[in-house]
């Protein structure tokens, strides 16, 4: 028998599964040290849980702002008159059962996968030793974790650790992700002050919801709460929401938002969060006071790096205690790579499984290609949702790429008028001489799926030409995408000229 790569992958998330599973493919001997279940937080308290609330609220809102005009009439005894904008209501309890019962049952999928492919899982917390053995292997030191009978530990296939577990690896692939940042005088409380893990516990409504926090955790939350029929304030510390997207996006949002009646406060940071009976009382740092019924915090993540023996063994850590890597998930320490949240390259879910891939690529000698973040698409699922992929405004503004752009809104498509889709629109930017597309933004119900044309174009450096060559449905959103690349087209032919 030829020799055998051993792997240990400390974190069950995006990057440490899906790195599990190429690696047993190729023929490695794979371990998964996990200790809050397979999917991590992405499946268990992050994207699989809130993108399936945010799917309830969503299928509310669109009745809610469209069934008058699209001429649906409602005939319900309990519909109040005098309140139009409310003719359907929610059950919490049973959302939030539905959400974390999605949730578990993705993690057991993943881990019934990762063992059908062969790969160990060991429920604990790793730790990796200082220095290395012979043939620059590592030892990660495995310690239980509770009494080990958490049901959300990725299934009965994992196993509980002994006292103290020593495993030998060529290869240690750290995964472990983060966990909510929190403000020292906000301290969650799971009942009436939260964090973003904590809100799925919930059995009832909030009455008035404050959301600390105007960025992508915050403004998703804040847009569902909203639609749920929360009252909502959303304190922002920037002077508009999503200070990290594409300005339009954001302004459009924003304006969504205050225009559905949430209360919008800018250039507001929180200081502290304290219960007052059955309330809660949110101070700003100007002496503001705001009042709730609950609070949620979502000012960001802390990654899962502390106490792991990372940097005694050379893994080289930034001052926000992120891991630093190259573009093939390597870390300052031979032997060590790194992926996912906890490497702060981008927190999603997409970027965290390339990085586990690529990791394992380049141990088992594969072909490997570096990541390139100037291909990676992202969604923030608000209503409507912000879609974005490569090169951004900031870029072109910036002068770190010479760009032209397009911005169409939704407006003027007849599917969106069909629909009663009255915010969003579509925006390319594409090189000057060659009509190459570098970017694009996407701001639309369903945005997350209509990005991947301008993904696939970005990715394959395609021009504005080809894509106005392309035929597309009609009626259909993805018309403006072909309007704006004729429109890009054209003015390019015209300089060209």
């Amino acid at each position: 028998m030829g020799y055998v790569t051993r792997i240990v992958i400390i974190g069950g998330g995006p990057g440490g599964y899906e790195a599990a599973l190429v690696a047993a493919q190729l023929g490695a001997e794979v371990t998964v040290v996990d200790c809050d279940g397979l999917g991590g937080a992405s499946v268990l308290t992050d994207c699989v849980p809130s993108k399936t609330l945010i799917a309830t609220a969503e299928v509310m809102t669109n009745f809610d702002s469209s069934y008058e005009e699209l001429g649906i009439r409602v005939e319900d005894s309990t519909h109040d008159p005098d309140d139009p904008a409310r003719v359907v209501g929610v059950d919490l309890g049973k959302v939030n059962r539905r959400v974390k019962r999605l949730a578990l049952a993705q993690s057991h999928d993943i881990a019934a996968a990762v063992t059908r492919a062969g790969v160990r899982v060991l429920r604990g917390r790793g730790r990796v030793e200082p220095g290395q053995g012979p043939g620059g292997s590592r030892e990660v030191v495995v310690t239980p974790t509770g009494d080990g009978s958490s049901s959300s530990a990725g299934g009965t296939s994992a196993q509980p650790a002994a006292a103290e577990e020593r495993l030998t690896a060529d290869a240690v692939l750290i995964a472990t992700g983060g966990h909510p940042r929190e403000i020292p005088d906000a301290q969650p409380d799971g009942e009436r002050i939260l964090n973003w893990k904590q809100l799925y516990d919930l059995e009832e409504l909030p009455e008035e919801l404050i959301v600390v926090g105007s960025g992508v955790t915050g403004a998703e939350f804040a847009g569902a709460y909203r639609a749920l029929g929360s009252n909502v304030t959303l304190v922002s510390s920037r002077d508009r929401v999503l200070p990290g997207e594409d300005p339009d996006a954001a302004a459009v949002l924003e304006d969504v938002f205050r225009r559905r009646g949430m209360n919008v406060m800018s250039r507001s940071r929180a200081a502290s969060a304290k219960r007052v009976g059955d309330h809660v009382e949110v101070t700003l740092q100007d002496g503001r006071t705001i009042t709730g019924s609950h609070c949620l915090v979502a000012v960001g993540a802390v990654p899962n790096t502390a106490d792991m023996g990372l940097e005694e063994a050379g893994v080289r850590l930034k001052e926000s205690g992120h891991i630093w890597t190259d573009k093939v998930s390597r870390t300052s320490a031979p032997g060590i790579y790194a992926a996912g949240d906890c490497t702060g390259v981008f927190a999603l879910a997409s970027v965290a499984a390339m990085q586990g891939r690529i990791a394992m690529y380049h141990v088992l000698g594969e072909t490997v290609t570096p990541l390139n973040l100037k291909a990676v698409s992202a969604n923030v699922f608000t209503d409507p949702e912000i879609a974005t992929v490569g090169y951004s405004q900031a870029d072109v503004e910036s002068g770190r790429m010479d760009a032209w752009c397009v911005k169409l809104p939704l407006l003027r498509n007849p599917r969106a008028k069909m629909q009663g889709i009255r915010d969003g629109f579509v925006k390319l930017f594409c090189r000057p001489g060659t009509g190459i597309v570098v970017g694009g933004v996407v701001v639309a119900p369903r945005a997350s799926e209509l990005i991947h044309p301008i993904s696939v174009a970005v990715d394959n450096n395609l021009t504005v030409g080809q894509i106005a060559n392309t035929f597309t449905v009609y009626p259909s959103l993805t018309g403006s995408i072909g309007e704006v690349a004729r429109q890009l087209h054209t003015r390019k032919t015209a300089e060209d000229g």
